[in-house]
């Protein structure tokens, strides 16, 4: 309660520009909040569907069967995704051969090509949002020291035109001005939080997506099976794999 007296007197008497720099912390927590309730919902739907994909990926027998599943309208997911786009690229290079750069180069590394541009664009949608948290996090603490220094400034302003200079004159106003360097680090501590979280949740992710990513191109370009260590002959290096070359060509695009 006192501290709502507080902030409305120090509103009360502040000029233009600490209501702006008020105004602005406040947007810049709601825009940390937005960011860390959005990406903490995503990253729990991509857990999700990522073990659940690769649940059904390491119980099929054939990267036929794998297809099947893909084409079943699975949910979009990191994993299910390179899977998707892999298997297309092998399959339009085995219809297509090397026709221009972008084909250029052996089935192996035409797939290779495929699977990196796929990986790089799940790290860029990963990153999504953590740009914002970092400036957030490093700029609020300074934003609110700034509001508190023009807080106190303003209020001795006002003390000495004023012509009161005694110790409980100058405490409240002070007091009051010091709520800017409060805000400042309560907008701040989430986003440093959450950046941090984010980053970890993202390296971890990438780096079983990465070793997914090797036993995905071996498969390809060995012809094994998923659930066997052993090769059969009917299984060749370019599955027949309906829909999935339309949607690598559309990707393309």
């Amino acid at each position: 309660m006192a501290l709502n007296q507080s902030l409305d007197h120090f509103l009360a008497q502040t000029d233009s520009v600490g209501a702006f720099l008020f105004s602005l912390l406040l947007i810049m927590s709601v825009a940390s909040w937005y960011f860390i309730v959005v990406k903490a919902w995503h990253a729990i739907q991509v857990r999700r569907r990522a073990e659940l994909f690769l649940q059904k990926f390491w119980a099929s027998d054939t990267l036929a069967d794998v297809a099947g599943h893909l084409s079943d309208g699975a949910q979009a997911d990191p994993f299910s995704n390179l899977t998707r786009h892999a298997l297309a690229a092998s399959q339009h290079h085995a219809r297509h051969g090397s026709h221009g750069l972008q084909q250029a180069g052996s089935t192996a590394e035409f797939l290779t090509r495929s699977m990196r541009r796929v990986i790089d664009e799940e790290t860029a949608q990963l990153e999504w949002g953590l740009t914002a948290l970092a400036s957030i996090a490093s700029t609020a603490p300074f934003i609110g020291l700034f509001g508190t220094v023009w807080g106190v400034y303003h209020a001795l302003v006002n003390i000495g035109q004023g012509g009161l200079g005694g110790l409980d004159q100058i405490a409240g106003p002070v007091g009051e001005a010091l709520i800017m360097t409060g805000l400042g680090l309560a907008v701040a501590i989430p986003a440093v939080l959450a950046y941090n979280d984010c980053v970890r949740s993202n390296r971890l992710l990438l780096a079983r997506l990465d070793g997914f990513a090797h036993d995905l191109f071996a498969f390809l370009t060995t012809g094994a099976t998923i659930a066997s260590d052993q090769a059969t002959a009917s299984h060749s290096k370019a599955p027949a794999i309906a829909g999935v070359e339309l949607a690598y060509a559309s990707g393309e695009q």
